[in-house]
């Protein structure tokens, strides 16, 4: 390559385009004003020195410097690639052409072209970007829908939209939250699974789920589970609220004052009458999503809730038993029917709950309380009955007879010892189920827990 050369100097000198020109021996010869400018380096710094020494001060540069060597060593083509480049302030993308120098048709040196696409690139990765943000919306479309669509027809509006906005709202894990837990059952449900078909039981079930869905979200409460014919409901989670068991309390009074409404629809389309029990109870609760990535499902864990599937169980039809704790935090007036003590399992000490049947104040919700009331028998009906323990219908017949009774409740003598709350099995066909309410005079009150007319169609009352 000749210095003396002045034609060839011209024309580097005035290209707009950053030039280097590197001989076979890796010594850069020539750089031009606009190469200066572009990496950000005094050419006359780089004229006669090695390109091995030249742009190795950053480790970002690795990638530019290899583009050079390949084009010095590899001498059997042209290369054209776009390369990153960092000039120790800024990151430029530069797309690179090299080409070879002759002399009188021998390979004197390599010359570098360096054209600053920086713009074009920030361009194309925005255009990247926006293809990338649409797919991702698109994504989060599809999961939003999916959610609302899961459990948009059992959450609040407000407990969706708080699933979607909050950052982490459906991640893994759990938090201690102050709630209260609600647990709610149909009595007598295996015996009216027994009598349905599939498809008129699912539409039955439906519409009584529905009903009861649009009561809870009214009063902020989530559905954690359908647990058959039972709900398991949480408030004050996943939006927090001190009103928590105020909520539920109110939830549970509607909920049970919607059920002749839902008994009409049923007597309509020829179902069975349904009656439902509720349990509430209140305490610190782990919340949170719950299992693995692939199945999750928002849940709640802890004694509390151990203990109001235990109060539930005590309930008979169309009644709302509530925890002493849940009782404390309620701030409107309770309405109260009457107080049992029990001892449930898991608790190492007696707690008194409460059958709930209004609440006042603001609310001012209110269901007719349980009259009991039974007609003597003209002739007292003999029946053989079992006690019913941990779900096991014992394999010990009892025997009693039925003093006064109705559709609902019935009393009965019998030498056995019953405890209130003790569930039976009146051996007619089909058999009846019953809860012990309490020692009477003359025996014990009983609620039935499923259809009656078995026995009292035998019975001939007193008119």
């Amino acid at each position: 390559m000749t210095d003396n050369s002045f034609l060839y100097k011209s024309i580097i000198s005035s290209m707009n385009e950053g030039l280097l020109v590197i001989n076979l021996k890796g010594i850069i010869t020539h750089c031009n004003e606009s190469a200066s400018t572009l990496l950000n380096v005094d050419s006359k710094n780089l004229i006669g020195k090695k390109i091995a020494l030249s742009f190795y001060k950053y480790k970002e540069n690795d990638e530019f410097n290899q583009a050079i060597l390949d084009a010095i060593y590899d001498r059997d083509k042209r290369h054209n690639t776009i390369v990153t480049y960092f000039t120790g302030t800024e990151y430029k993308q530069f797309n690179m052409t090299t080409f070879f120098l002759h002399e009188n048709e021998v390979k004197i040196g390599v010359v570098i072209v360096l054209n600053d696409i920086s713009e074009l690139a920030e361009l194309r990765d925005a255009v990247k970007a926006m293809e990338r943000i649409k797919k991702l919306n698109k994504q989060l479309e599809m999961r939003n829908q999916l959610l609302n669509e899961t459990f948009g027809r059992f959450l609040s509006d407000d407990i969706v939209k708080e699933l979607l906005d909050t950052p982490g709202g459906l991640q893994l894990g759990g938090k201690k939250r102050d709630v209260t837990i609600m647990m709610s059952d149909l009595r007598g449900f295996t015996a009216i699974c027994e009598n349905l078909q599939p498809q008129p039981l699912i539409k039955m079930l439906n519409n009584y789920i529905s009903v009861m869905a649009e009561i809870i979200n009214k009063y902020k409460g989530t559905i954690i589970e359908f647990l058959g014919d039972g709900l398991l409901v949480v408030f004050g989670a996943p939006i927090e609220t001190r009103l928590h068991a105020q909520n539920a309390v109110a939830a549970a009074l509607e909920m049970q004052k919607a059920m002749p409404e839902i008994n009409r629809w049923n007597k309509q389309n020829s179902f069975p009458e349904l009656q439902m029990g509720i349990g509430l109870s209140s305490g610190e609760t782990i919340v949170g999503n719950i299992g693995s990535f692939k199945n999750t499902k928002y849940g709640v864990i802890g004694k509390f809730v151990n203990l109001c599937g235990r109060i539930e169980s005590y309930t008979t039809g169309g009644q709302i038993l509530i925890a002493p704790a849940t009782k404390a935090l309620v701030e409107e007036p309770l309405e109260i029917a009457n107080e049992f003590e029990i001892l449930p399992k898991g608790l190492k000490a007696p707690i008194t709950i409460s059958d709930v049947t209004g609440i006042g104040g603001s609310l001012d919700i209110h269901i007719p309380k349980s009259a009991q009331t039974v007609k003597p028998c003209k002739k007292e009906i003999e029946i053989t009955f079992s006690v019913i323990k941990d779900k096991i219908v014992q394999a010990e017949s009892k025997k009693g007879f039925v003093l006064s009774a109705s559709s609902s409740n019935a009393i009965i003598a019998t030498e056995a010892h019953l405890a209130s709350f003790d569930n039976i099995e009146i051996h007619t066909n089909p058999a009846i189920y019953a809860k012990v309410l309490h020692p009477h005079s003359n025996g014990y009150m009983i609620a039935f827990t499923t259809d009656s007319k078995a026995l009292i169609s035998q019975i001939e009352f007193y008119s």
